[in-house]
């Protein structure tokens, strides 16, 4: 097959995205939608398109439609000038007024009740034009939000040992013991990492980033791999409560020990011996992003932020209590 390209006209971005629309949905009503324009519009645009282009791009029938051999190969270099554009735009906005405009970031559950406080503050106080978007999900969820373009920058643990994303630590923060009140290790200063081998231990569901730090914890303390760990909890706060009535004992990281466990006179805690199980907290962004020097900042700034939290900041910025 021959393309013939009208070297007189170019294609129009608005041409583009109407036809990267219906190369998504397959369907000009749920593209036009999308897009927020009209039908008629749409497929205005993509027939502009095929006239600019000398080729067919879709087959309409009535009740479908279908991308031709060549819309299949063209879409994905429309896909690429759209992206393109939009890394573009990034850029000029990053240069022309940084900490301004929409920051998308996307936070781990088991950092997100405890840090935040602490980052909306510094918004606020610090950014007040920086339009914060706070996004809670799991790791995997955040990393692939992050690489398609949907997050600007995630908030941690790590290492995470992902080609393509640039990690800026923040501190380190060591895990608790959590147990019911009359527990023999409740209130010690110097529990042996072995006690971990033999307790009754609970989890957070699969998918969590902290049950697989406890899982290398319980690991590194010689936990046999096939050692019961009951796993009921979606959260910390379910977790806690569990502990609390007596089915077993759980890891905290400190940051969270407060407002888990403040109120509950049905728990105790306990601190590992040094040097004591941790775990590290970073900001991640996409390797080369047209940001990449405003959310270093912006990671030196929250460094100096955590000062007052029980952790240990890392990467410079002072150290925490």
């Amino acid at each position: 097959m021959q393309i013939t390209l009208n070297r007189g006209k170019q294609p129009t971005l608005a041409q583009l995205r109407a036809f990267a629309a219906v190369a998504e949905h397959l369907h000009f009503r749920d593209a036009a939608a999308a897009l927020g324009m009209s039908q008629p519009a749409l497929s205005g645009a993509v027939s502009a398109l095929e006239e600019t282009l000398g080729v067919q791009l879709v087959e309409r029938t009535t009740r479908r439609v279908l991308l031709s051999p060549a819309g299949e190969r063209l879409a994905l270099r429309a896909g690429a000038v759209l992206d393109a554009v939009a890394a573009l735009l990034d850029e000029a906005e990053a240069v022309r007024a940084p900490f301004t405009g929409v920051l998308r970031l996307g936070v781990i559950p088991t950092v997100a009740p405890y840090l935040l406080p602490t980052v909306l503050r510094l918004v606020h106080d610090v950014y007040p034009e920086l339009d914060l978007q706070v996004h809670e999900e799991q790791t995997s969820s955040l990393l692939e939000g992050l690489s398609a373009g949907r997050l600007d920058l995630l908030l941690l643990a790590v290492p995470l040992g992902v080609p393509g994303v640039s990690e800026l630590p923040l501190y380190e923060e060591d895990f608790v013991l959590v147990a019911p009140a009359d527990h023999w290790l409740g209130g010690r200063v110097d529990i042996p990492r072995e006690s971990l081998r033999e307790l009754d231990l609970l989890l957070l569901d699969e998918g969590h980033c902290l049950r697989d730090q406890a899982l290398d914890v319980c690991r590194e303390a010689g936990r046999e791999d096939g050692a019961p760990v009951t796993t009921t909890a979606a959260g910390l706060s379910t977790l806690v409560q569990l502990v609390a009535g007596g089915l077993g004992v759980t890891l905290l990281p400190r940051t969270a020990v407060e407002v888990e466990t403040g109120r509950n006179a049905a728990l105790v805690t306990g601190d590992f011996a040094a040097p004591a199980p941790s775990r590290r907290i970073a900001l991640a962004m996409r390797t080369g992003a047209a940001r990449g020097e405003e959310f270093e900042e912006f990671a030196r700034a929250l460094r100096g932020a955590v000062r007052g939290l029980p952790v240990r900041v890392q990467g410079g910025g002072g150290a925490g209590g």
